[in-house]
């Protein structure tokens, strides 16, 4: 894999009941992390979702998770583009060119999961999030 685009949803605390609506009517299959899972296990958001993804038999890749709590839910808001692989280069290029003029709100780096990640609202008012993944052998 080199890189894919695809839309990531965010969720008011019932990201487990959509992602699973959305399985419902694409099929495919759902992977869910929660915040527990990376840390949070004590936390209010221990059981909420932080990572969902649904990849259908048809080729979709739909992503998700829940809010945190001191993040506003602002419906009609709640979709951001997210470019995610393992193609490095490419995806820290694409990065510094979103980068420019854009409110970034997670630097790209390293992160607990062990990819890197990082968030930005671009020059435009749109929102996205880049994952650069460790190359699988």
């Amino acid at each position: 894999m080199t890189s894919r685009l695809n839309p990531y949803l965010s969720f008011n605390g019932d990201a487990r009941e959509a992602m699973e609506f959305y399985r419902s009517i694409f099929g495919g299959e759902l992977t869910i992390n929660t915040f527990g899972e990376f840390g949070n296990s004590d936390s209010a958001v221990a059981d909420k979702i932080m990572h969902a993804q649904l990849v259908t038999d048809a080729g979709y890749t739909l992503m998700g998770s829940d809010l945190m709590p001191n993040m506003p839910y602002t419906p009609g808001t709640t979709m951001t583009v997210s470019l995610s692989g393992d193609s490095s280069d490419q995806l820290r290029e694409y990065w510094t060119k979103l980068a420019d003029g854009a409110t970034v709100t997670v630097p790209l780096e390293k992160q607990m999961w062990g990819d890197e990640f990082g968030q930005l609202t671009d020059k435009y008012g749109v929102p996205w999030m880049v994952d650069i993944g460790q190359p699988q052998e």
